[in-house]
């Protein structure tokens, strides 16, 4: 058998995956297009705001001083909110950019460290939590900025609806334009926020994105704290929040903006962190995913969000590796254009 009939077999084969998964994205984002969605409510009211704590885990990053320069900014009550960075830097240089910051900031901003760095950004998270007063806690990646009323906004669902557990504001990008490599990272992450995550709000499983997010300081300690060994907490935090009966808010009028890989090797790290540690919270709550109180388009959305989209990608990849080696391992022949027709 040679390489064109090889490759017309596994051309064929992969066509029904790739068929079967175009086919649900059709039909999701049908049934998003064309049903009405009502928008949640996030504007600012006379109220007695809770309080809250910002935890920034930062790792070898001098730029979460400008993260925490951006909280510092937010008009929310200054007796009604603290600033936590969780420094786990092993560069001396850079936590001395951080306690010089923290030391000029009239004690606006603490830093903790941990003796033992294990668990990852979920670690640190919990090591932030043992010092946190806030009734809500809000955390934000170090490269991550805010607009200036975001604590305001953001924690208005949790204070209307004690079934809100959690708020995510949306993602969007402060170097995008940089070169080639930014323009691929927030393409790929825009794909995701422009489709799969209003099919996910709209079926009420919105999930975390792991910054820009709110949730109850109570909540985190019902649920045993953040998931140390994985490598994407949030995802796995959310399957947990939603198996106990909680409600995660998306806001797509809230805004925090962050920074995109602008290196291949950067892109790769980051796509290869968040397919395996998805995969794996799959894999972890895979019965109670299929088996839970969640409704048919719930369990495959959320198979998708966690783990079958990437298999997906993959797929689609073999076939059209597939596809371009049989298109042109074609013997020569008269333009038959009934076959033509038919195999595009």
């Amino acid at each position: 058998m040679d390489i064109h009939w090889i490759s017309m077999l596994l051309y064929n084969t992969f066509l029904i995956p790739v068929t079967f998964f175009s086919f649900l994205y059709y039909i999701v984002t049908l049934r998003h297009i064309f049903s009405k969605e009502e928008r949640e409510n996030s504007t600012i009211e006379d109220m007695d705001w809770p309080s809250v704590t910002v935890q920034i885990p930062t790792f070898n990053e001098p730029v979460a001083v400008r993260c925490a320069e951006s909280c510092l900014n937010f008009d929310y009550p200054g007796d009604k909110f603290e600033i936590i960075i969780g420094d786990d830097s092993t560069e001396p240089g850079v936590s001395e950019i951080i306690d010089d910051f923290a030391k000029n900031s009239g004690g606006r901003v603490v830093v903790t460290r941990r003796a033992e760095k294990k668990g990852f950004k979920a670690g640190n998270l919990n090591n932030m939590l043992k010092f946190s007063r806030g009734e809500i806690i809000v955390i934000f990646d170090s490269d991550f900025v805010a607009q200036r009323d975001f604590l305001k906004r953001i924690v208005v669902p949790i204070v209307k609806d004690k079934k809100v557990g959690c708020v995510q504001a949306e993602w969007e990008f402060l170097n995008e334009r940089r070169n080639y490599v930014s323009k691929l990272s927030s393409t790929l992450l825009m794909f995701y926020y422009s489709l799969i995550v209003p099919i996910n709000k709209r079926l009420g499983i919105p999930f975390l994105f792991g910054s820009g997010e709110a949730i109850k300081k109570d909540l985190i300690l019902e649920l045993g704290g953040w998931q140390e060994s994985s490598l994407t907490e949030d995802t796995e935090f959310s399957i947990r929040i939603f198996k106990r009966g909680y409600k995660i808010v998306y806001l797509e009028d809230v805004k925090v903006w962050g920074e995109v890989p602008y290196t291949l090797k950067g892109l790769m790290s980051q796509q290869r962190r968040w397919a395996y540690g998805n995969t794996m919270v799959f894999l972890r709550h895979v019965n109670s995913i299929f088996f839970g109180n969640f409704s048919f388009l719930q369990k495959i959305m959320i198979s998708y969000t966690t783990s079958i989209g990437y298999l997906s990608n993959f797929l689609l990849l073999l076939f059209l590796i597939s596809g371009i080696i049989f298109f042109l391992s074609q013997p020569p022949a008269p333009i038959d254009m009934g076959k033509f027709l038919n195999q595009t």
